[in-house]
C-alpha cells in the first residue's frame, strides 16, 4: 500500500502532466464508457521528434486477453513507487475510474468480468493502423523502436523459429530494435536472423568472450526533424543466467554501465542531440542506471512488462514504460532545441482489438504466416471454469494449473514452474486452446524433468530465485517472477537476505513439513542444464486437460508474504 502522502504528491504530479498529455481525454472517455478509434489516437503534436515504441509483445500477431499483475513488489528504495502499484492503489495514484477502459488495460481490478466489456486488445494489424496514423502526421519526425522479446512466446514463432515475427516486424518497418529471449534460438541462428534483418540489431553489452569484441552494433544515429537522434541497444545483462548459457556460450552480457556511459559519449561527440537508451535491462535497473549515467534523455524499458500511463523522471532522464504482448504503443513527442529537450508531450496508446480497424494488409500478412498452423490453433483441449493469469510475484492460475498437471502426470510430490512473465490469459467460461497454452509454454528447452531433492536443495532454489528478484539493488535482479510451486506451501519475507527469506515449507498433501535432509519427487520444467530430458511440458499439461475436460481452481493460499 502506498502512503496518503506518497499518493497526493503522485496524484498532483499526474494531474500536471495529464492535462496536457492526451491521457486526460483517454479518461473522460472513461465516465462515457465508450471508445472510439478517433478518440484512442488523438494527439496534440509538439517538437520535432516523435518516437514510437514496443515491446515484451512475446510473438504475440492476434488480439489477446492479459491481466496485469495484483502484486508487484518492489524493495528497497523503490518500495510503493511505480511501477510497484498495483489495483486500486494504482487507480487512485493515476486517479482513473473504477470501471473504466483505462483500468481494464492497466490493472488487475474486475478482470475478469471487464474483459466481457472490453474485449481483447492488442493485434499487429491495429499496431499497424496506429503507426500509419502516426506515421501520416510525422513521417519525418518518426522512430519506431523495438524493445525485444519480439520472437518468442507463441506456437507459430516456435514452428518458425521466429520466421513469422520477423515477417511480420519487417512489414511494420521498425528502426532498430533490442532482445533478449531471441537468445534462445542459439548464437548461431540469431547471428543469421539478424543479419537479414533490414534495421540494426543494437545490443552495446553484448561481448564475444574470446576477443572481447562487440558483438553487434552498439549505437546508431538518426535525423528526424532536423534532429539528430542517437539510439543505444541494451539487451537483457543477465541472458546467460536467466536462460540456458549453452545457447550462447562465446558471449558475455551485463548491465555494462561504463560502456553504456561510453557509448552515450560517443553518440554525442558524433552530433547527436538526443539519446536515447533501448533498455531490455527491467525497470528498476534502468532507474538506477538513470541517476548514475549522465546524458540519457530517454530510457524506452523493457523486460518487466511494466505498463505505466505517465513517464517516470530520473533527474533529466524519461523513462518510458509500454506494457507488453502488444496491449500498448508509446508514443513521445519530444521538442528539442540547441541540443536539448526543452518540453514533451506523452502517450501511452491502449490498443483496443475492437474499436481500432485493423490495417487490411497487416491482417493478410498475419493470416498468411498462420494459416499452416490455424486448424492445431485452435483446437480446443478443455474449458475453464476459473480466469487464467501468469503475471504477477506469485503464483498465477495459469501455472498452478501447469503445477497441478507435473503433479499428476509426473508422479511427483512438488512441482516447479518458473516465473516467466510472458504467456497470455484465459477469461473464466472459455475453452483452452492449443494457441492459449502454447501462449504460456512455447520455448525451446521445454522438457519437463523428473528428479529427487533434498528439502535442503528445494529451499536453496527458492533463495535462489527470491534474491534474484527481491535483491534491495536491481543491479542484483537476475531473473522474473518468483519460482512457481505445486505440492506445498511456504513463507517468504521479501525485505531478508539470501538463505533467510523461506520459512515454513510444508508438504500439502499431509502437512508435514520439509525436512531438508529428507528427498522428495519434484517436477518441472525449462531447465538451463543442457540435456535435461522429459516430454515437452505442453504434452503434459495437454494429456492433463485431456483427462480432466474442465479446469477450476480455488484461489492460491499456498504462498504467505510477510514484512510488508
Amino acid at each position: 500500500m502506498i502512503s496518503r502522502r506518497e499518493f497526493l504528491m503522485a496524484a498532483v504530479a499526474a494531474g500536471a502532466i495529464t492535462s496536457g498529455s492526451g491521457f486526460g481525454q483517454w479518461a473522460r472517455l472513461a465516465a462515457q464508457q465508450a471508445l472510439r478509434e478517433d478518440d484512442i489516437l488523438s494527439f496534440k503534436p509538439l517538437g520535432n521528434v516523435t518516437l514510437v515504441h514496443l515491446t515484451d509483445i512475446h510473438a504475440q500477431l492476434m488480439p489477446v486477453y492479459f491481466r496485469e499483475p495484483s502484486i508487484n513488489l518492489g524493495v528497497g528504495e523503490v518500495n510503493g513507487l511505480p511501477p510497484h502499484v498495483t489495483g486500486e492503489d494504482f487507480l487512485k495514484l493515476y486517479n482513473l475510474a473504477p470501471g473504466s477502459p483505462e483500468a481494464y488495460a492497466l490493472t488487475s481490478v474486475d478482470f475478469d468480468a471487464l474483459s466481457q466489456a472490453y474485449g481483447r486488445m492488442g493485434g499487429v494489424d491495429r499496431i499497424a493502423t496506429v503507426l500509419k496514423s502516426i506515421r501520416a502526421e510525422r513521417e519525418d519526425n518518426t522512430l519506431f523502436l523495438d524493445g525485444g522479446d519480439t520472437w518468442q512466446g507463441s506456437y507459430t514463432s516456435l514452428k518458425t523459429g521466429g520466421a513469422d515475427m520477423i515477417e511480420v516486424m519487417n512489414a511494420l518497418r521498425p528502426d532498430a530494435m533490442t532482445g533478449h529471449w531471441e537468445f534462445t534460438y542459439g548464437a548461431d541462428k540469431v547471428k543469421e536472423m539478424v543479419e537479414a534483418l533490414p534495421f540494426p540489431f543494437l545490443g552495446g553489452n553484448i561481448r564475444d568472450t574470446e576477443w572481447d569484441e562487440a558483438v553487434f552494433e552498439a549505437y546508431r544515429i538518426y535525423e528526424r526533424g532536423g534532429v539528430r537522434v542517437g539510439v543505444i541497444g541494451q539487451a537483457f545483462p543477465y541472458t546467460p543466467v536467466a536462460n540456458p548459457r549453452w545457447m550462447m556460450p562465446t558471449w558475455s552480457f551485463g548491465i555494462r554501465e561504463e560502456e553504456v556511459q561510453a557509448n552515450v559519449d560517443a553518440v554525442r561527440a558524433e552530433g547527436a542531440d538526443v539519446v536515447v537508451l533501448l533498455s531490455h535491462n527491467g525497470f528498476d535497473v534502468d532507474r538506477k542506471l538513470a541517476g548514475r549515467v549522465a546524458g540519457i534523455d530517454v530510457i524506452l524499458t523493457g523486460h518487466t512488462h511494466d505498463a505505466l500511463p505517465e513517464p517516470v523522471k530520473v533527474g533529466k532522464t524519461l523513462i518510458i514504460a509500454s506494457g507488453s504482448n502488444g496491449k500498448f504503443l508509446s508514443r513521445l513527442d519530444l521538442d528539442v532545441q540547441d541540443g536539448e529537450v526543452k518540453d514533451f508531450r506523452y502517450r501511452l496508446i491502449p490498443i483496443f482489438s475492437d474499436a481500432i480497424t485493423p490495417d487490411a494488409d497487416m491482417s493478410a500478412l498475419v493470416e498468411k504466416v498462420r494459416a499452416p498452423y490455424a486448424g492445431e490453433l485452435a483446437r480446443e483441449l478443455a474449458t475453464t471454469e476459473t480466469l487464467l493469469y501468469r503475471r504477477g510475484n506469485f503464483n498465477g492460475t495459469f501455472d498452478d494449473m501447469i503445477c497441478e498437471a507435473l503433479i499428476e502426470q509426473r508422479d511427483a510430490q512438488i512441482s516447479l514452474s518458473p516465473g516467466f512473465r510472458w504467456g497470455t490469459s484465459v477469461p473464466a467460461g472459455s475453452a483452452i486452446t492449443v494457441e492459449d497454452l502454447h501462449n504460456a509454454t512455447s520455448m525451446t528447452y521445454p522438457a519437463a524433468y523428473r528428479s529427487e531433492m533434498s528439502g535442503a536443495l528445494i529451499k536453496e532454489i527458492l533463495e535462489d530465485v527470491g534474491d534474484n528478484l527481491f535483491n534491495a539493488d536491481p543491479y542484483y535482479q537476475q531473473g522474473g517472477d518468483m519460482v512457481r510451486i505445486g505440492g506445498m506451501a511456504y513463507a517468504i519475507d521479501p525485505n531478508e537476505t539470501i538463505g533467510n527469506r523461506i520459512s515454513d515449507m510444508t508438504l500439502l498433501a499431509d502437512g508435514s513439513p520439509i525436512e531438508a535432509d529428507k528427498s522428495y519427487v519434484v517436477a518441472g520444467w525449462a531447465s538451463v542444464n543442457e540435456g535435461t530430458e522429459g516430454p515437452a511440458i505442453w504434452d503434459v499439461v495437454e494429456d492433463h486437460l485431456k483427462e480432466r475436460k474442465t479446469v477450476s481452481l480455488e484461489p492460491n493460499r499456498a504462498v504467505r508474504v510477510s514484512g510488508l
